[in-house]
């Protein structure tokens, strides 16, 4: 039996943690602040997603309180009109094999964190930062402040997009700043004037360099708002509380029902959004890198939490393995995981110019998306929401081209 370390006590790190201790490894999750927590608010859930879900065995504790979705509605913020929706009732959910659902972060990672907590191969250690990480042919050990050193047969860093194993793996430097500030708030469900409230979809309102999304959590108890705005911030800021008078202006482009939504909001929190570029290797010999440690991506093809479940299925599946074949497993993992990641983090960069497009653009923009048919809407994301975690991708019949449409 290995005993393997994993750095981070995240969504990636905690479902990792139950797919390799499912293998017979013993497993030691260092999380580093002082309690096992999950900060955030809503996580959209593509079918690919909660397929990994349903291979941990947690998938239907997950949809008790997911709220699932019937359409993704496209609104053009600054005319408010419907330029289209993606529908996502039986004819998708029987595609994909699954329903697209959102959920509050923390009732993810508290699904996760139970499950991990009654596994007696997982031990859990909180207050735990690593700095960085020695090996040799037999083991590999994380450094952690204050100088404690603990060694295992391997060591995963699953710790984010500032992950210090990452910065001695990898060596890249900081995170890319997009310039581009996002404001999220939550509010109670009762306060959302019924004609706004869209309890069955994600909707968003794009405007010129800006655009605005929301969407019902917690079993439909709140409403998610999220906005986000190309206001070329130069500091990568997180967490920093934001007033409505912000919010009025760096949105004051968007229509009515868009402003009448984001008045609701209170205890606006900011973030300036960072990723990084794509990477080849994410692995060194008995140390291996997952989720945002290695592929972090902006969020605007809605697949980051998604693709963190994903390596932790398969990577558990790789995991079958003796001690001695780990590093070549590692490797493995690297290269089946390396090209549809990259290919999402580019993804969600060059979607940017879908939503904050104005003027002219704008107009040829909502043309080309409401002459689209269902079946199409469809195929454009079969790549993404149908792949599986073990096989061939499902929902998918036939060749798509670099952008994922179909042919």
């Amino acid at each position: 039996m290995s005993k393997l370390i994993i750095v981070g006590g995240g969504i990636g790190g905690l479902a990792t943690a139950l797919a390799v201790a499912r293998q017979g490894h013993r497993v030691l999750v260092l999380e580093r602040a002082p309690e096992f927590a999950e900060i955030g608010a809503g996580i959209q859930l593509a079918p690919n997603g909660l397929h990994a879900l349903d291979r941990l065995g947690l998938g239907e504790a997950v949809r008790s309180t997911a709220v699932r979705m019937d359409a993704l509605r496209f609104m053009d913020g600054v005319t408010g009109e419907h330029v289209v929706s993606m529908d996502l009732t039986e004819r998708y959910r029987e595609r994909f094999g699954n329903p697209y659902a959102v959920v509050h972060r923390a009732e993810l990672h508290t699904t996760l964190l139970e499950a991990c907590r009654a596994e007696d191969a997982v031990e859990l250690r909180s207050a735990a930062a690593a700095v960085g990480y020695e090996q040799d042919a037999n083991g590999a050990t994380v450094l952690l402040e204050g100088g404690e050193r603990i060694t295992g047969d391997a060591l995963i860093g699953a710790d984010g997009i500032h992950s210090a194993i990452r910065a001695q793996l990898v060596g890249d430097g900081a995170p890319r700043n997009s310039g581009i500030t996002v404001y999220r708030a939550v509010i109670p469900m009762e306060q959302v004037p019924a004609e706004l409230r869209h309890l069955t979809s994600v909707t968003w309102w794009t405007g010129p360099g800006c655009h605005f999304v929301h969407y019902p959590i917690a079993g439909g108890k709140y409403l998610n708002l999220a906005a986000s705005s190309d206001n070329k911030a130069t500091e990568m800021l997180a967490g920093v509380p934001a007033t409505q008078g912000d919010i009025r202006r760096e949105f004051a482009s968007l229509g009515e029902d868009a402003q009448r939504l984001l008045a609701l909001g209170e205890g606006w929190k900011s973030w300036v959004l960072v990723d990084r570029d794509p990477v080849d290797t994410w692995t060194d010999g008995r140390v291996a890198l997952l989720g945002d440690a290695a592929h972090p991506m902006l969020h605007y093809v809605a697949q980051g939490a998604c693709q963190g479940l994903e390596d932790a299925v398969i990577l558990g599946d790789l995991l079958d393995c003796s001690t001695g074949e780990l590093p070549q497993r590692f490797e493995k993992f690297n290269a089946d995981r390396r090209e549809r990641t990259a290919r999402i983090q580019l993804l969600a960069r060059e979607s940017i110019k879908l939503w904050h497009t104005s003027g002219s653009a704008a107009g040829d923009r909502n043309a080309a998306l409401s002459a689209l048919t269902p079946d199409q809407l469809h195929d454009y994301v079969a790549w993404m929401h149908g792949a599986r975690t073990t096989g061939e991708p499902t929902g998918i019949t036939g060749t798509t081209d670099r952008n994922g449409v179909q042919r």
